[in-house]
């Protein structure tokens, strides 16, 4: 059995830089204002790229230069979901509109962070108890609007130092349970890491590989199309995660992946039909090189990998999937194996890309 590390033990020893996984994914970015996690982006392709830039939007893109101008972009996007403040109440509590989609059902009852000019505060998201409910209440459909933060203070306390624009986030540690690594935003600050490992392991491409950390995509893959039109790509590769129903209450058929039996090389989602070249080939690769891998169908969800499609004109794109389970919570879970086989993957990939392949059609 792995030993728990929570906040203050010593990182479990699964082959990779678990301190710099647990670092992205505790760190706040929601859509827009990707901040803190981009400074921590920018800082680790500085030690890993020949070049590091960002833009208007704030995508950073870190190049490593190879020996011919075909050019491939890596992308795995840095915001996390969250909350905009949108009215402060005269008792003080806080309303919130969305940042990125959210099942109102796994909010009662959590700690946030709200991000204010003057510092980070501490709030509660408030949930009623439920022997004050009579049935109707218990019944009802909870959404987002009904959502509000407690503070703790009272209203005059908190129009000085909480306003309309403000920021909150889940406040959660990452942590192991089992062979699992748990926490918060983990879409897809797990799959950043992976991008992070595997541009460390680069040496002299044979192609320019552009590494992009991608900003909103939770509100519409907005970084991703941008950025595929200022880099007009030759090929691109996106990470995210992706759906492990592979829980309770599920049919086989209805789980997508599983956790612990590979990278999962997506086939298509709801934004993108990736093409079956690049598909083939990344497969090729993982049985070649005894790299565990399963085939992911994903029947709702966007990913990164669409921007670049629909970018720049007509553009050969594979993508590299983590399974998780219990999205878009603040429990999001990922098997170590399926980690180190994502790295692994999108490593031989790079490794043996030339700019020969023909992927068109």
């Amino acid at each position: 059995m792995t030993p728990a590390a929570d906040e203050g033990e010593a990182a479990p020893d699964f082959g990779f830089d678990f301190d710099l996984l647990r670092e992205l994914t505790e760190t706040s970015g929601v859509p827009g204002y990707e901040d803190r996690i981009r400074d921590i982006v920018r800082r680790e392709l500085d030690a890993a790229t020949d070049e590091v830039r960002s833009d208007a939007m704030g995508n950073v893109v870190g190049t490593i230069e190879g020996e011919s101008d075909y050019e491939l972009v890596v992308t795995a996007h840095m915001d996390e979901i969250g909350f905009m403040v949108r009215h402060v109440t005269d008792e003080g509590f806080l309303q919130v509109d969305a940042l990125g989609g959210w099942d109102p059902r796994v909010l009662a009852a959590q700690r946030v962070t709200v991000h204010t000019e003057a510092g980070d505060l501490l709030g509660l998201i408030g949930s009623p108890p439920p022997h004050t409910q009579d049935e109707d209440e218990k019944a009802r459909q909870r959404t987002v609007e009904d959502v509000y933060v407690d503070m703790g203070m009272d209203g005059e306390a908190i129009e000085e130092r909480v306003s309309v624009g403000d920021l909150v986030t889940m406040r959660q540690t990452t942590t192991t349970v089992g062979d699992h690594v748990t926490g918060k935003a983990l879409d897809d600050r797990v799959c950043l890491f992976a991008m992070l490992e595997a541009a460390r392991r680069l040496e002299d491409p044979a192609v320019t590989v552009h590494f992009a950390a991608t900003v909103q995509e939770e509100v519409g893959l907005r970084g991703a199309q941008a950025l595929g039109v200022d880099l007009d790509p030759d090929l691109a590769v996106a990470l995210d995660v992706t759906v492990a129903n592979d829980v309770p209450g599920f049919e086989k058929g209805d789980r997508v992946t599983r956790l612990g039996k590979g990278a999962a090389v997506k086939l298509k989602d709801s934004s993108v039909i990736t093409n079956p070249k690049v598909n083939r080939r990344l497969r090729a690769l993982a049985e070649a090189r005894d790299i565990p891998h399963q085939l992911e169908v994903l029947p709702r969800g966007g990913t990164d990998t669409a921007g670049f499609q629909k970018a720049g004109g007509a553009k050969p794109v594979g993508a590299i999937s983590i399974p998780t389970r219990y999205l878009h919570t603040v429990t999001e879970s990922a098997h170590h194996a399926d980690v180190t086989a994502a790295i692994d993957l999108l490593s031989a990939f790079m490794e043996t890309e030339t700019g020969a392949h023909d992927y068109t059609l």
